[in-house]
């Protein structure tokens, strides 16, 4: 039962309220082209703008993305960020109707001036932020609570965003999880940075990131076990059910009044960390909501996270690409390698990342320190290493009926073992052509020793690259078998 996949095709469509802090992003993308004459600063020619929700109202478009009906709480001004807000998340089929419009307040806008240059990566430039922190008028928190405890009453889970704009005052946070409390509806918080956590008492879970949480406990938080420990009393001390804890290249930290721990994240090319919190939150409600267990949950959460730091900017993720990422990260204790028609939605998920593929073929017979070492280097090409053998079949076609000496399967879990190797696929072709069609590899890498490049041709004519790896003399498997047999008197020299 910690198949991820499972959990996945378990999670419904359940429906989740959405309560706090709403925000419209706006970003005005553009080339920064050069340096003003009149002062020091970079001039941005303005390319488009474009808006995309935040805050709880960014939580909600996740939701969305990931299938689940939600209910939108909070308030926005009466202005044109405001009901840009509501469009959107009429276009997202958000029902907004628990959202209060208050004139006395602006509605909070983040607008990002983007910049790239040299058609590089873009990054910003500038956030312009527009927003109040005054707490709600008594009229409007008590307006905001009817909406959402009438809505509570249909929902699977309540996820709180609080980012200190007003909404989540203590009073209205406390009605929230009491009543959640009272029929038995989780609440998911992710709280705000600084100010007094008892506000939070009670709530099913709370997910601080790192800067929170050194805040809140006036000490910085960098090795593990006292991460957890940390956590443990923390969650102890506002009676939570867990307390999870976001540690960006770290992975999640967790701490239940049975466990403590950490879910690791693999490494990946960040891009982006604005909108990781709002998933982690976003992911582990849908998760509650459709009773998947702790541990996989924070498992598909922290995996969801990962592919959204790996954009620019606030963007769903969709149930299908936590899907192919689960194909492409997942581990089969009992197969190392792949079929074609598995790794090429794999393949299609590493490159929507932005991961340059590698690809070699051989038959790899009697893994050698020359193999290792022309391996390790292909990996230097690229972000992804994809290794294609020759089916006993091949081989035997390719080298004579004595070969191979190591069966395809146990060639396959020798190489998979490599840490430089990241996918391994086995074909019974004598030539890698039609998975060099198929997949399509940014670039196609062969030993040093190799004569002709096969399927170099293919690769060519869609622009990849092809490459060659150093040489290292003295090894191939024929030396190593016509030594083995010199040293048996009764053997001849390997053919």
């Amino acid at each position: 039962m910690n198949d991820l996949g499972y959990w996945l095709r378990q999670l419904g469509h359940p429906r989740l309220l959405v309560l706090g802090d709403l925000m419209l992003d706006r970003y005005l993308w553009g080339e920064a082209e050069r340096v003003s004459p009149e002062a020091p600063v970079l001039v941005l020619r303005e390319d488009f703008d474009e808006v995309r929700p935040g805050g709880a109202a960014n939580v909600a478009s996740f939701l969305r993305g990931l299938e689940a009906e939600v209910i939108l709480a909070g308030v926005v001004g009466d202005d044109a960020e405001g009901r840009t807000v509501r469009r959107l998340m009429d276009d997202l089929s958000v029902d907004s109707s628990a959202v209060v419009t208050d004139s006395a307040r602006p509605t909070t806008t983040k607008q990002r001036l983007v910049g790239r240059a040299a058609q590089r990566q873009p990054h910003q430039i500038l956030r312009v932020d527009r927003e109040s922190r005054t707490p709600l008028s008594s009229g409007a928190q008590q307006w905001l609570l009817d909406k959402s405890h009438a809505a509570m009453a249909t929902c699977d889970a309540v996820l709180i965003s609080d980012y200190a704009k007003g909404v989540c005052t203590p009073d209205l946070l406390q009605s929230i999880i009491a009543g959640a409390r009272e029929q038995a509806i989780p609440v998911l918080i992710d709280p705000s940075r600084g100010g007094d956590y008892a506000r939070y008492a009670h709530a099913t879970v709370l997910t601080p990131n790192r800067v929170a949480a050194e805040q809140l406990l006036g000490k910085p938080l960098r090795d593990l076990e006292a991460i957890q420990n940390e956590l443990s009393v923390l969650r102890e001390r506002l009676d939570l059910d867990a307390a999870v804890l976001t540690l960006d290249r770290d992975g999640l930290a967790y701490a239940t009044p049975n466990a403590v721990g950490v879910v690791p994240c693999r490494q990946r090319q960040v891009c982006d960390v604005t909108g990781a919190g709002d998933m982690v939150l976003a992911l582990l409600g849908l998760c509650y909501a459709a009773n998947v267990p702790l541990l996989n949950s924070l498992r598909m959460a922290n995996m969801a996270a990962g592919l959204e730091v790996e954009r620019f900017g606030v963007e769903p993720i969709t149930r299908q690409e936590i899907e192919r990422e689960l194909a492409a990260t997942s581990i089969d204790s009992h197969r190392a390698a792949l079929t074609l028609e598995e790794l090429l939605p794999v393949v299609a998920a590493h490159r929507r990342a932005g991961r340059t593929i590698v690809f070699t073929n051989g038959c790899f017979d009697l893994l050698h320190v020359g193999h290792v070492a022309m391996l390790q280097e292909a990996a230097e090409f690229g972000d992804v290493l994809v290794v294609a053998i020759n089916s006993d079949a091949s081989v035997r076609n390719l080298k004579g009926p004595e070969r191979p000496i190591i069966v395809e399967s146990d060639r396959a879990r020798m190489l998979a073992a490599l840490a430089c190797v990241d996918h391994v696929l086995i074909f019974d072709d004598n030539t890698p052509h039609r998975l060099l069609h198929a997949i399509r590899p940014d670039v196609l890498v062969k030993g040093g020793t190799t004569g002709e490049i096969v399927g170099r041709e293919i690769v060519e004519a869609y622009r990849g690259t092809i490459a060659r790896t150093t040489v290292v003399s003295g090894y191939s498997t024929t030396q190593l078998m016509n030594r083995m047999r010199a040293d048996s008197p009764h053997s001849e020299a390997f053919p």
